[in-house]
């Protein structure tokens, strides 16, 4: 059974920074992706960032050249570097990994952005 853990998820002022990680174990089948999505009160989930095999990435269009997934192979692990943080992007931000046929999710870590 696959395994997800998050950590990196904080309070922050508008403007800092944070840094989410997603550490992967126990897949059973490859990973074809990695992806952030981000959950806001009373709003549905939402893509935030993804990342595929070959390394292709692809943001929504509220984080883009703010935000970067990235990820260590070596180390199971992936980001999500968050720059000029805004309140708007206050949600909890869940980590996905896409093995076909499977998917998992993490547990969310909460992202608070505010003065």
């Amino acid at each position: 059974q696959g395994q997800l853990v998050e950590s990196g998820g904080g309070l922050v002022q508008p403007g800092g920074s944070l840094r989410l990680s997603c550490t992967v174990s126990r897949m059973t089948f490859p990973i074809t992706a990695m992806a952030w999505y981000r959950q806001a009160p009373g709003k549905q989930r939402e893509l935030v960032a993804v990342i595929a095999r070959d390394d292709t990435t692809n943001y929504a269009e509220s984080v883009k050249d703010r935000f970067t997934i990235s990820r260590d192979t070596a180390k199971n692990t992936v980001y999500l570097q968050m720059n000029r943080l805004k309140p708007e992007d206050t949600a909890v931000y869940y980590c996905n990994c896409l093995t076909p046929p499977k998917a998992y999710w993490g547990q969310g870590t909460q992202v608070t952005v505010s003065s």
